[in-house]
């Protein structure tokens, strides 16, 4: 895909940079990764191999130092984007972008695509935020070293969403790296990004939550990956505010909490209601949780934080239905597949 489709193009050897910034920074400290444990969950008739993953490791991530007693002026929050360390930098991306390293990482060679300046997270994307990422994914497919990479990319937008940060950024995962670990999983050779599944018309896949979702043909331009995505946007806050007629800004303050998630052939958007949800652990005598999804749920994987969810999950997939049913629409509400670009 050239410069003049997208109008930004990603760096040369894209996948060879974040492997070696992400080896360099992980060897000085400057990040930390959390090996975990996979397991294959397929719920009910939903079609679905959905990767579960858990880190023991993550009850010691490091939490912000409480401000001390008798504090005054609030402390700024902290902005992993404003300045980041060299080592965090994997390239600059002109004019408004540039990929830095997740310093958490749970999937190996997590970057992250953010703006230069200060936007905010809550703001419908602009056309170059959704080139930029469109440009990376292209970047990893045509890599001239190991052709045929692919990316997943996702976006969490609003309280409801998973997100953390109120910088603008979207989160961009390696999908080789994404099955690390499942090579001896039972099913594991089963998962696939669940995204592609959805908008595929093949597919049998299902999920109890709706999402919008649209094919990507080779060659489209920034203009009609942005129109296709705020078509989205407004279609999904249709789902949630259905009797309200007024014409829908495709810009400024987004109106709901939602997910975006892309990869070279799907664009998908899922309006969300809630976070999570908690669970009963497997005895059933207490509640566990709560299971938090970000967009990754988009990819078929989710991450919990402790064993008790762990066990729980795996002793009993039709858990994870019963929290997935819970944080968009119902699918029997609308969930839709827009035409291609």
């Amino acid at each position: 895909m050239s410069e003049d489709m997208l109008g930004i193009r990603a760096p040369a050897k894209l996948p060879n940079l974040v492997k070696a910034a992400f080896e360099k920074a992980r060897a000085a400290g400057d990040l930390t990764y959390y090996p975990t444990q996979a397991a294959i969950l397929k719920p009910g008739r939903s079609g679905i191999a959905f990767q579960l993953r858990f880190s023991p490791a993550l009850a010691s991530k490091p939490k912000p130092a409480p401000p001390p007693p008798g504090a005054g002026e609030k402390k700024k929050p902290f902005n992993p984007f404003e300045n980041p360390l060299a080592s965090m930098i994997v390239a600059q991306l002109p004019p408004n972008h540039v990929l830095v390293l997740n310093k958490f990482a749970i999937v190996p060679e997590h970057f992250i695509l953010a703006t230069r300046t200060m936007k905010p997270q809550t703001h419908v994307l602009e056309a170059d935020d959704i080139a930029a990422a469109y440009a990376c994914i292209w970047a990893y497919h045509e890599d001239a070293d190991e052709a045929g990479q692919e990316l997943f990319a996702f976006f969490n937008s609003g309280p409801h969403s998973g997100a953390s940060q109120p910088h603008r950024h979207i989160q961009l995962l390696p999908v080789a790296q994404m099955r690390v670990g499942l090579e001896d999983t039972d099913g594991g050779s089963d998962w696939s990004v669940m995204a592609d599944a959805l908008s595929s018309s093949r597919s049998d896949a299902e999920v109890p939550f709706a999402v919008l979702t649209d094919r990507i043909a080779s060659g489209a331009t920034a203009e009609q990956l942005h129109t296709a995505y705020v078509r989205l946007y407004k279609d999904a806050v249709r789902l949630l505010h259905p009797d309200e007629n007024e014409d829908l800004a495709g810009e400024g303050e987004a109106r709901i909490s939602y997910n975006l998630a892309m990869t070279r052939t799907t664009m998908a958007l899922c309006p969300r209601v809630a976070e999570g949800a908690t669970i009963p652990n497997k005895s059933g005598e207490e509640e566990v949780g709560p299971v938090a999804l970000n967009g990754t749920v988009l990819g078929g994987t989710a991450l919990v934080k402790n064993e008790a969810e762990w066990d729980a999950l795996r002793e009993d997939p039709e858990k994870l239905l019963g929290v997935l049913s819970k944080i968009g629409v119902p699918s029997t509400k609308g969930s839709a597949t827009v035409s291609n670009l």
